[in-house]
This record gives C-alpha cells, sequence and structure tokens, in this order.
C-alpha cells in the first residue's frame, strides 16, 4: 500500500505544471527593430537592409493612401 502511494505522489509531480516564469524572454526586440539595428551597422549588405526598409515603409504609406480613398 505504501509503495502505491509513493509511485501516486510521484507520477502527481511529474504531471505538475511549474509556475509561469515571471522574467522576461530573452528576446524582446521585433523582427523590423533587429532588421534596423543591422541596417545602421557596418556590415557588408547592410545598407541593402536600410533600403528595403525604406521601400517597406513607402509601400506601407502608399496602401495606407489608397486604403483612405476607398
Amino acid at each position: 500500500m505504501r509503495k502505491c502511494a509513493a509511485v501516486l505522489v510521484l507520477i502527481l509531480m511529474a504531471c505538475a505544471k511549474s509556475a509561469p516564469s515571471t522574467h522576461a524572454a530573452g528576446d524582446t526586440l521585433t523582427r523590423r527593430q533587429k532588421d534596423s539595428i543591422l541596417g545602421a551597422s557596418r556590415l557588408p549588405g547592410a545598407q541593402g537592409i536600410s533600403k528595403a526598409l525604406s521601400a517597406q515603409d513607402s509601400a506601407a504609406a502608399r496602401n495606407a493612401r489608397v486604403d483612405s480613398i476607398q
């Protein structure tokens, strides 16, 4: 009987959920923020990232203007 109780307690402990973590996740930057940081760096090809972000901003602004017309 004691062995059954001990096994039951071990099974319940193994299935128990841990408390939610209160500290922030390690990766808190968005993809856009990461790309912006890379674009500002002096790495090869970084200027292309900056230009791509600029083109993305232009397209988003154009789409917003088109959406506001309708």
